[in-house]
């Protein structure tokens, strides 16, 4: 019997959170200037605790309108499904975690289940085997951004090696000389670029066609009509990426790996479900050659640093992207002069605690 068979849940506490942004965040062609979301915290009869960020990519926008095109739960629904459930894993063994992960529907609470138990049987990598891959910083950029905040991220973030650029969010002009801009500042970088299924078959062609081809990586979800996407691969001999498509009741991994062009999938682990589900969608994307890099939905820096670590586990030669920290007003874990961080009470609004009272909001 190994010493996991005798860890038992003995406490669980869920809280809201909400963070104002400095700055608009895009999410597709759409903005948000705040950010909401869960944390679940789990401590065991030994006193080990972890904690958890769930924060599907829905609700409104900074026009009241409701994000389309992401997460298919609210948070509302998410915080239902918690309630019910985590009265019955008290005194439950560890294990339980993952099984409820794998049986959940709502991918946002089978992934943060999923990630709890990994985070508890100490299976999340302690130690970075590319340490230059993995600590490449993939700067956000888009149209509209200053010169001034542009260059900061391009030339004071670090190692960087690529970037990722909103496209098809304004005139096809000042996109294409915002690019230029960016190659101008780091002529070394390569280009992600993200359309968000915002150009017709056409325009994303000319677009395209006005850049130097060399520079770029992939496009991401490019055309308005996904049947598009594998002929700019055949008349440009650019690769798309799928990254929105994945989250699609429709979608087909199998089917969508043997078209030509294919080059990355985007992995949004909130949108899609439990680490184990991830494990096999990447696994069978390799098997194909087409790469897969993990990506952010807009976490909190609680999120932000478990995606890290899951890059780290399931991505290891790609370096994600992972920048939007910059836009919030406030972390959601506190850095402390000791070992462990500690939760910003600031933001957060307890809802539940169930099971012994713990000794501290700390993180083992």
């Amino acid at each position: 019997m190994s010493l996991l068979d005798h860890l038992t849940i003995s406490r669980c506490s869920l809280y809201q959170y909400q963070i104002e942004l400095n700055s608009y965040l895009p999410v597709g062609k759409q903005r948000i200037d705040c950010r909401k979301g869960l944390v679940l915290e789990i401590q065991l009869n030994n006193q080990q605790t972890a904690w958890v960020e769930i924060a599907p990519l829905s609700g409104l926008d900074i026009n009241s309108q409701v994000i389309s095109g992401f997460s298919q739960e609210s948070l509302a629904e998410v915080q239902w499904q918690l309630q019910h459930v985590l009265a019955n894993l008290i005194d439950q063994p560890l294990a339980i975690l993952n099984d409820m992960a794998q049986q959940m529907s709502l991918p946002s609470l089978a992934f943060a289940l999923s990630l709890l138990d990994a985070k508890l049987t100490h299976i999340l990598p302690i130690r970075i085997d590319n340490p230059h891959t993995q600590s490449a910083v993939v700067p956000l950029l888009y149209d509209g951004m200053s010169i001034e905040v542009m260059t900061q991220k391009l030339l004071t973030q670090g190692d960087i090696n690529s970037v990722k650029v909103k496209v098809a969010q304004t005139d096809m002009a000042s996109e294409i000389q915002f690019v230029y801009q960016i190659l101008a500042i780091a002529p070394h970088v390569t280009l992600r670029l993200d359309a968000n299924a915002g150009f017709s078959l056409e325009q994303a062609i000319d677009f395209l066609a006005c850049l130097p081809k060399h520079k770029i990586e992939y496009i991401e979800e490019p055309c308005i009509n996904p049947n598009d996407n594998r002929q700019i691969y055949s008349q440009l001999g650019i690769k798309y990426a799928l990254d929105e498509s994945l989250n699609s009741p429709q979608f087909d991994l199998d089917v969508a790996l043997q078209q030509p062009g294919l080059g990355a999938l985007i992995i949004k682990p909130m949108l899609l479900g439990s680490l184990e589900k991830l494990q096999n969608m990447i696994s069978q994307a390799h098997l194909e050659g087409v790469r897969c890099i993990l990506s952010s939905s807009l976490e909190a820096n609680m999120g932000i640093n478990d995606l890290r670590l899951v890059s780290q586990a399931l991505t290891p030669d790609e370096s994600p992207g992972l920048d939007t920290l910059s836009a919030f007003t406030q972390p959601l874990l506190l850095a402390t002069s000791e070992l462990s961080p500690q939760l910003n009470e600031q933001v957060l609004e307890p809802l539940m605690h169930i099971g012994q009272a713990r000794d501290s909001n700390k993180v083992n």
